[in-house]
């Protein structure tokens, strides 16, 4: 039997997520498919010369796809299993005006260069660092509309949480037939708040697998590993909304999914779980994102019950 996977190259790619676009690919729930991508900035980055203000800024967060799986129907999950990330040789980093907590106290622009090789990130000649490869655009179509890659939303997108490396699982709202999932964004390293507005910058190849969980979703993503499971929230500018939508999330499958009460969900994460920030490079234009984090115990084994 042949098992090699499907192949998708970078050049198929969207820079929205849109309610009408039609898939360039349809595949079976099960299929392994595997998926290169562009860095964030489609390869205008070559050097440490190349700052933001140099760019194309319409060329920024390409997304390959969107990939329609059959089955997947609003009010179902889409599982995006993340079986390898392979990022490329060379990266970028910024230093952008009027992003970040730290931009009064950089001079800026400025642009960083790393090289990545033998599981190693190399910055400088004093700075190396363990790869730790993820990518930030997980998405699929939304309810209605068309929602830029920049962005991130119920449909996911920019998420930009470092959880969604080798190995998660991550469960998507299905809201148009078919799903139409699109990722990029690779990054090589990134780490949690992407406080400058980039991580490790990087193209690369990702190997997927793709399934359905017929009737049950989350209103946001939510990403599952091996020892827990992260609801998300994500608001346009405001912190305390992003970091009450991911509790709420949290509590809604412990007590829709696994019976807990009201109360005993709202103090088992509070006493066992943890609310932390993904996205939050503000000042900046992206979406603020929080995630809380779940322990898989025999009480919730995963985030949705059979």
């Amino acid at each position: 039997m042949d098992e090699t996977p499907l192949k998708i190259g970078r050049d198929q790619h969207v820079w929205s997520f849109d309610a009408r676009r039609e898939p360039i690919l349809t595949v079976d729930p099960g299929a392994v498919i595997e998926i290169e991508t562009w860095d964030c900035f489609t390869g205008q980055v070559q050097s440490e010369s190349d700052t933001l203000e140099k760019l194309d800024l319409t060329r920024i967060n390409s997304a390959t796809g969107p990939i329609a799986v059959r089955g997947a129907e609003p009010g179902d999950a889409l599982s995006v299993t993340l079986l390898d990330i392979r990022p490329g040789v060379q990266g970028a980093a910024m230093c952008i005006p009027e992003w970040g907590q730290l931009i009064d106290r950089v001079k800026s622009p400025t642009t960083r260069i790393f090289k990545v090789a033998n599981g190693m990130i190399r910055m400088n000649d004093r700075v190396t660092f363990p790869v730790r490869p993820m990518l930030g655009v997980i998405g699929v179509s939304p309810a209605s509309g068309d929602v830029s890659t920049f962005f991130a939303d119920r449909h996911g997108g920019n998420m930009d949480d470092h959880m969604n490396g080798i190995g998660a699982t991550i469960h998507l709202p299905v809201f148009q037939t078919g799903g139409q999932l699109a990722m990029g964004d690779m990054h090589a390293s990134m780490g949690d708040g992407e406080i400058s507005g980039t991580g490790v910058e990087i193209g690369g190849t990702v190997l997927v697998k793709v399934d359905v969980i017929k009737g049950k979703t989350g209103g946001w993503p939510i990403t599952e590993t091996a020892d827990a499971f992260y609801t998300h929230g994500t608001s346009s500018d405001n912190l305390d909304d992003a970091l009450k939508i991911a509790c709420e999330e949290a509590t809604k499958l412990l007590v829709d999914e696994w019976d807990f009460t009201m109360e005993d969900a709202f103090m088992f994460l509070s006493v066992a779980g943890d609310l932390g920030i993904a996205q939050y490079c503000h000042p900046s234009p992206g979406s603020v994102i929080a995630r809380m984090r779940v322990p898989k115990l025999t009480s919730n084994p995963r985030p949705f019950s059979d």
